[in-house]
């Protein structure tokens, strides 16, 4: 009853409606058409982009965006044979709707009681996806055959065939068999097998779930049917449907790294243009270690769900000898075209800013010993308004030496470091580092107000690290020109930004963070590979960070919202990004030696009292080694501690001259 109930519905209207429709069509053998291609025609020595890592391993590839056309010589035989077979076995026969396949249909669909199968021919599939919805209404069927009849009058049996190979979709974005070719297997349509041609000449049925990267027990079933079909027709015998069957077949998967391979993109666009994309033909040797982004990848992931399942946040990491971006991870997540904010997205760095500040205030000649008092200052904004910093959680200090400032992440003591220098001389001095600010910030520079992207930020430390050199990030080593025959190199940028002795005082001051600053819970692992780093808290918590650095790696991370709010309770740099920051990095140094910041001959150490300053005295009960650009040490006794009136130091008699060379004799 339900079948019959079934037969008589509007269903089974359409292909009784279709076959009246032929009957009352006479179609006349078609004349080949002019140019009929909708796209530009596909180059005939085209390559992908392909992307390697340092180490000479796959990434990714690059894309062409744009769709293209190719022509039926270019479309292989055996696939042609194929989608006929399986799609339309009387395609070369009907006029565009085949009374068979809708009989056949018909059947199908009175057994089953539903709408199983259309009897659609080729033809009807081209003008479905090419001009109509596929909406299953009769109105739409009607159309479609009217528009099928028209077509077969007006174009030949090829062109029809080469337009739907261009039109159909193949699934994963890939519209036509061009992209087809590209994504699956890297190939021009030409170049496919007669295995990888079966495989693509089921998809069409359902792109969703036969397209080659699908569940692998479907693609087979499917790409099975399409062999079983041929060797009904004749096409091909049994003993080639089981070479076939058997033979293997590799699919390029998707790349890694996403982002970082989009950057790459964005970095070729801007040294050729737009159009290298479409062009193609390059092999590029990237800066990424494939291991490392791994490693990053998994480190943020895990690290950013232990704070919150909808916070996000990104990681970059430097060779700072070169500026070989080894791992950027823009984002928890991410996928093909996400938002990545390791580069792009620009936040404020917070206490991440000082090491900047306190570098430039030793070129100044303020040294690591000095000492400065944390009382707070109210600073006169204009119209009536009062700014008046405060320390994190609103402590106080009272003296500290200019380490120990850093250390705690003293603010009070920052931005009088800051008034000191002069705002104009710092910008100029970060902007000289890699960092650009702007000076209309004012002394609130000295608490991270201006906003800064992590890539930037972990750039303008790279001098910290080298001893003064400051190196440009590098994503791309060397570009292999398929076309040309010719390697281009990509040489690091190195440019010296800050004297030797700056750089060593300020990482020596930056170790103090991580044994007992505001990162102390990484103390072991400085202990164990000598590092330096810094954190990094907005005052409403909405932005944590931490850099830091051996003489080998530097890596910065960061974690908020991407919508700016706070982050809760105990939300801060040395609790949120400092612990993702260990977990990268004990991978990053794995296998490398500990070796310690060489000290360069223009810093000398000298024994001062740490609460004043001087140079201490025997009766001094504290005493610390402290380091200075040579010429800044203290030259006087501590007067607290019985150094009278600020003695000054004895000045031990020079050495005589060495004697004269002689023959022989030195």
């Amino acid at each position: 009853m339900n079948i019959l109930r079934y037969t008589c519905g509007k269903w089974l209207l359409y292909p009784v409606l279709l076959a009246v429709s032929l009957l009352l069509t006479q179609v006349a053998p078609a004349s080949a058409q002019g140019n009929f291609a909708n796209y530009p025609p596909l180059l005939p020595d085209y390559t992908s982009i392909k992307i390697f890592d340092n180490q000479g391993r796959y990434v990714g590839r690059l894309l062409p965006e744009k769709r293209y056309w190719a022509s039926i010589d270019r479309i292989p035989s055996f696939l042609q044979k194929a989608v006929v077979a399986v799609e339309d076995a009387r395609f070369y026969e009907h006029g565009g709707i085949d009374i068979r396949g809708i009989a056949r249909a018909l059947v199908k669909d009175v057994v089953k009681g539903k709408m199983v199968e259309g009897g659609s021919t080729i033809t009807q599939q081209l003008i479905k996806n090419k001009y109509l919805s596929g909406a299953k209404t009769i109105e739409r069927k009607l159309d479609e055959a009217r528009m099928a009849i028209d077509f077969e009058k007006k174009y030949t049996k090829k062109q029809i065939l080469e337009m739907y190979f261009n039109e159909i979709y193949y699934g994963n974005g890939a519209w036509g068999i061009v992209q087809a070719a590209r994504i699956y297997f890297d190939k021009n349509p030409e170049e496919l097998t007669d295995a990888e041609c079966a495989l693509l000449a089921g998809v069409p049925k359902n792109p969703g779930r036969y397209n080659p990267l699908g569940k692998a027990a479907s693609v087979t079933r499917r790409r099975d049917v399409v062999l079983k079909r041929m060797v009904e027709l004749s096409i091909i015998t049994p003993r080639q449907q089981q070479r076939l069957r058997t033979q293997r077949v590799t699919f390029m998967r998707s790349g890694q790294a996403l982002q970082y391979v989009a950057h790459v993109r964005a970095k070729l666009i801007e040294r050729y243009g737009a159009e290298i994309i479409e062009q193609g033909g390059l092999e590029v040797t990237a800066a990424l270690d494939l291991n490392l982004q791994k490693q990053a990848e998994l480190a943020l992931a895990e690290g950013v769900k232990r704070i919150s399942p909808r916070m996000q946040g990104a990681l970059v990491c430097l060779d700072p000898a070169t500026g070989d971006v080894l791992a950027a991870v823009g984002g928890v997540g991410v996928t093909k075209g996400s938002y990545n904010r390791a580069f792009s997205a620009k936040r404020q760095p917070g206490s991440a800013i000082k090491p900047l500040i306190y570098a430039a205030a030793l070129e100044k000649g303020i040294t690591a010993g000095s000492i400065w008092n944390d009382t707070p200052v109210a600073y006169d904004r204009g119209n009536n308004q009062v700014w008046k910093p405060q320390n994190y959680g609103r402590e106080r200090y009272g003296d500290l030496s200019l380490r120990r400032a850093l250390a705690y992440s003293n603010n009070v003591i920052t931005v009088k470091v800051l008034e000191a220098i002069g705002v104009p001389y710092f910008t100029d001095f970060a902007g000289k580092m890699g960092l650009p600010l702007r000076a209309q910030n004012g002394l609130s520079l000295a608490l991270g107000t201006d906003e800064v992207s992590l890539n930037d930020l972990v750039q303008a430390y790279t001098p910290l690290a080298t001893g003064g050199m400051r190196s440009e990030g590098r994503t791309i080593i060397r570009i292999y020109d398929h076309r040309r025959r010719a390697w281009t190199e990509n040489p690091p940028i190195v440019t010296p930004v800050l004297a030797p002795a700056t750089a060593f005082v300020t990482t020596q001051m930056l170790k103090d963070v991580m044994t007992y600053g505001t990162a102390k819970s990484l103390r072991r692992f400085s202990q164990q590979h000598p590092a330096a780093g810094k954190t990094g808290t907005t005052d409403d918590y909405r932005d944590a960070w931490f850099v830091g650095y051996t003489p080998q790696v530097i890596t910065g991370v960061w974690v908020g919202y991407d919508k700016p709010r706070p982050g809760g309770k105990g939300f801060s740099g040395g609790a949120a990004a400092a612990p993702i920051w260990e977990r990268f990095m004990r991978r990053a140094v794995a296998g490398k030696p500990a070796v310690d910041f060489p000290k360069p001959d223009t810093v000398v150490s000298v024994t001062i009292d740490p609460t004043t300053g001087y140079l201490a005295t025997a009766e001094c009960p504290k005493k610390h080694d402290e380091f200075y650009i040579a010429g800044t040490e203290p030259t006087r006794y501590c007067p607290k501690h019985g150094g009278g009136a600020a003695m000054p130091v004895p000045v031990p008699p020079s050495p005589p001259p060495p004697p004269a060379a002689q023959d022989g004799i030195l």
